[in-house]
């Protein structure tokens, strides 16, 4: 879930135009619910455990008949689940990395496609868990060493992917049905990264490389591509989103391949929300970029949802 520095941030983002309570997903979410009454839920619950953990509040919410902002708990549970969302993605044309699911009692052998290098991650996770910079591998030993973590660590499927050589972008999408629309796209700096390490944004990179002390130049925003490429990345982000049926707003990732065709590699629907410009967290940025500070971007959101539900 979010730090309270993040929680109370979107309370005072709130507070002018609203009375704001924060809930906790606990065990008192239902009573707690019931007694605030809220005309609209401002989600951002991540879940505790379980492969559609970040389905479970808003569940709740419209069994409870309660409004929120964001995606429903059918496309939150389909986007944390890898390979579910990128199934759907490639039934709707859209291009996405090639990649198996490797079952916690079984095994994986390349067999030229995909073919190493290769990345593998849990099945089930965001915020980079799991993806760490030894998670892109090159032999077979480093694969089956990867395979095996994820399988002891987490306790869940492996997904292991086609690594995508190209540059990487973050789209941050805003809206519904034809008003959808992209933020100033975000590029992952790979260059800023420790000397030696991969080329992906990983879980050290997020969480350890990048300490405010000595904060990693990792996101260029607006991102120095031509127009367009710029144009196709949007497009294909877009896409995504309509596929998956994502509401009011999203972070999707997207990689190049070695031809420089965007790849969807995540979409997420409950995006970090780190309110410190000196943080590098990609949507505050991105908005930023587009003229919003932090409290627009939040009563952006709530604004969006409230026209969705014609509050």
């Amino acid at each position: 879930g979010d730090d309270p520095t993040t929680i109370d941030a979107v309370v005072s983002a709130l507070m002018p135009q609203n009375d704001v309570v924060a809930i906790a997903d606990n065990d008192a979410l239902c009573r707690n619910l019931s007694a605030a009454k809220p005309e609209l839920v401002f989600n951002m619950a991540e879940g505790i455990e379980g492969e559609a953990r970040e389905a479970r509040v808003p569940a709740l919410l419209e069994y409870m008949g309660i409004p929120y902002t964001g995606s429903s708990p059918a496309t939150l549970a389909m986007t944390l689940n890898k390979a579910t969302a990128k199934e759907i993605l490639r039934y709707h044309g859209i291009s996405v990395p090639k990649s198996v699911i490797v079952p916690r009692n079984g095994n994986f052998i390349p067999s030229g496609d995909p073919a190493l290098p290769l990345v593998v991650k849990p099945l089930h996770e965001g915020s980079s868990k799991g993806v760490r910079d030894n998670s892109l591998v090159r032999t077979e030993e480093e694969l089956d060493e990867q395979i095996t973590f994820v399988h002891q660590f987490y306790h869940q499927p492996a997904l292991v992917e086609e690594y995508l050589p190209g540059r990487e972008f973050t789209a941050a999408i805003m809206g519904n049905g034809a008003e959808a629309r992209v933020l100033p796209l975000i590029e992952i700096n790979h260059a800023a990264l420790p000397s030696g390490a991969n080329p992906i944004y990983s879980w050290e990179a997020k969480w350890l490389w990048d300490a405010p002390e000595r904060p990693l130049d990792i996101f260029i925003c607006p991102a120095p591509a031509a127009e367009t490429l710029k144009a196709q990345i949007e497009k294909t982000a877009l896409a995504a989103y309509a596929a998956l049926g994502c509401r009011d707003w999203c972070r999707v990732d997207l990689r190049l391949n070695s031809e420089g065709v965007p790849h969807v590699l995540e979409l997420n629907p409950l995006p970090g929300i780190l309110p410190d410009p000196a943080d590098n967290s990609c949507f505050p940025k991105a908005a930023r970029a587009a003229g919003m500070d932090y409290n627009s971007l939040i009563r952006t959101v709530v604004e969006i949802a409230r026209k969705r539900y014609s509050l």
